[in-house]
């Protein structure tokens, strides 16, 4: 045993000049022939000891304060240039058009920093002494920067050169901050008055190109691309530079503990555009992607509903004055409004569905059984069987979604901290976590972080040799829920129903969904739902929407609007109709 452990050491002993080494019970070498005990030791091997579960440490010589490498001078708004740039390319491999990155969102970043004045402009946000200014003010205020001498203050500051060498001999820098403005960048009066950038405003600023762009790429989209981790924004910060050192209060600034909502990016967006004073957009015709006529395709095809409904949605667009390109582009010199494309769209199926089925909770059902009555080779749509088939998958895709968020890793591999104690602490805790992890992963015998999931536009696969949701319904008749009349095909319901259209006098009024949502149908509701989950939004605000649809579709000059009632109304011809005319036996409704 001696001899393999001793093999690779050939060296004579000092006092005899033998070569025959043992290793005695403590571990250290020892000659045999004069009994030398050497410095050398054998190393032992603890088998128990779990790979990556123990801290190393190291002694040396060296002062135990020695400074890390400060890297090389950096401001707060490249460190989001390169964010910026990390997600439209994370964007052009997912399939966007090149112009997208080259022609739209460089030319707006560089608006930006004009018109925050932090580049591009003869009065910068910095002045000359580099203290804190607003845009539009001509006073000063802040301290003034660390990287200035008394002798500097006086004159004119070039930052790449002389910020550079007077950062070399000051002692706090990389103590506070990484970035050579995090402090002045997190002031109060410069946030609100220069509208600074926030990892918020990077993903309102993609939207504002992509819309600018007309790729088919709605917020909601974006949105889900981020969560499913395609387009770098949690952890964005891990791809910067190895040279641009994060640090102290950089990571108020870069990091991230929640993805935003499609309200909040929305508004984040339209604040964008009043500061940035864009002219009118691309005009989105009937032809674009963007346009009602052709996105609401795309969410029938994800509902699994027939596709023709399609027809009557665009005639509920005419109707409305809905179709025209005005309405669906935006003009800031004429104070219109970002549209919501995914969450107009969406609306507009649902008042759809609602003009042709009812969605009552009496209306639907009756279609639903003089269709199965009607139906003898399965080519008629049932709203019945649309319901139990879509209710099954949208189950098992909202399991699927929350088991993949749960065991989804948030934490980055390259963490922010504020402070050294900060940072000591997080090391022992990630420490602790990864040991329990893989202890879980052997026990599991399975991975516990979540699977990568491809993108796709779809939540939903519906039909085809391997359709994992269902069949599909997209070539069904509506048959019964719609009737020929004087040569022209109209809806057997006659009747629409809706809330109280309250008019809505500035663009920040309240949800008043649920306040509503008791006298709603439940099927209604249900429906609200499944468009929810399809576009990643609360009921609440696609409700908002579908009101404000109802009062383009049903106002006063709307023809329609003498065949429309309240819901209290509904529920009193309901209750008649009921009493009035008996219902089909149970049995043969539920054999179809």
């Amino acid at each position: 045993m001696d001899e393999e452990v001793t093999a690779g050491y050939t060296e004579p002993c000092a006092q005899c000049s033998a070569v025959a080494w043992g290793v005695s019970d403590e571990g250290r070498f020892y000659c045999r022939s004069c009994h030398n005990v050497i410095e050398r030791t054998r190393e032992v091997v603890d088998p128990t000891v779990t790979a990556g579960s123990s801290r190393i440490s190291t002694i040396g010589r060296g002062s135990r304060t020695k400074r890390s490498e400060r890297g090389r001078l950096w401001m707060v708004c490249e460190g989001f240039q390169f964010i910026l740039k990390n997600q439209a390319d994370a964007l052009l491999r997912l399939g966007v058009q090149t112009q997208f990155k080259d022609q739209v969102l460089c030319e707006l970043w560089r608006l930006y920093l004009q018109k925050s004045d932090q580049a591009f402009t003869h009065t910068p946000v910095w002045s000359s002494q580099f203290k804190l200014k607003c845009p539009g003010s001509d006073s000063e205020s802040g301290a003034e920067s660390p990287y200035m001498t008394t002798s500097e203050t006086d004159g004119e500051m070039n930052l790449p050169s002389t910020a550079r060498s007077n950062a070399e001999s000051h002692s706090d820098w990389s103590v506070c901050s990484g970035s050579v403005d995090a402090t002045s960048y997190l002031s109060t009066q410069l946030r609100r008055g220069c509208g600074l950038m926030s990892m918020k405003k990077t993903l309102a600023l993609i939207h504002i190109a992509l819309t600018w762009s007309r790729e088919p790429l709605m917020l909601s989209d974006l949105l889900r691309l981020v969560k499913e981790g395609h387009v770098p924004y949690v952890n964005a910060h891990e791809e910067l530079p190895e040279e641009m050192k994060l640090e102290g209060k950089d990571s108020l600034i870069f990091r991230v503990e929640s993805i935003p909502s499609h309200r909040v990016v929305h508004q984040e967006a339209l604040k964008l555009i009043l500061l940035l004073k864009l002219p009118a957009f691309p005009p989105i015709s009937r032809q674009s992607l963007l346009h009602p006529a052709l996105l609401s395709l795309r969410y029938l095809t994800d509902a699994n509903l027939p596709d023709d409904l399609h027809p009557w949605l665009c005639r509920l667009l005419e109707r409305a004055d809905m179709a025209d390109q005005t309405l669906h582009t935006l003009d800031p010199s004429s104070r219109s409004v970002l549209p919501r494309y995914d969450v107009q769209t969406a609306a507009l199926v649902i008042v759809t569905m609602k003009l042709v089925f009812g969605l009552d909770d009496h209306t639907e059902w009756d279609l639903s059984n003089e269709a199965g009555d009607q139906d003898d080779s399965g080519s008629v749509f049932s709203l019945r069987r649309w319901f139990r088939l879509l209710q099954a998958a949208l189950i098992r895709a909202q399991d699927r979604r929350d088991r993949d968020l749960a065991r989804k890793q948030w934490r980055s591999q390259k963490p922010l901290h504020m402070n050294r104690k900060e940072k000591y602490v997080m090391t022992k805790k990630r420490r602790i976590a990864e040991q329990l992890q893989l202890c879980f992963e052997k026990l599991s015998s399975r991975p516990t972080a979540a699977e990568p999931v491809s993108p796709s536009s779809f939540r939903f696969y519906w039909g085809g040799k391997d359709g994992a949701d269902g069949p599909s319904m997209h070539h069904m008749k509506l048959g019964g829920a719609v009737t020929l009349k004087n040569d022209v095909l109209t809806p057997s319901n006659l009747t629409y129903w809706h809330p109280a259209l309250k008019p809505c006098i500035s663009r920040n009024c309240r949800s008043h969904y649920l306040e509503v949502e008791p006298t709603l149908s439940q099927t209604f509701i249900w429906l609200l739902k499944l468009f929810s989950f399809l576009l990643d939004v609360t009921p609440g605000y696609l409700y908002d929407e579908v009101q404000s649809v109802e009062r383009r579709v049903f106002s006063d000059k709307s023809p329609l609007r003498r065949k429309t009632r309240t819901r209290a109304e509904t529920s009193s011809r309901a209750e008649t109709r009921t009493r009035a005319r008996p219902r089909k036996p149970q049995r043969a409704r539920e054999t179809r």
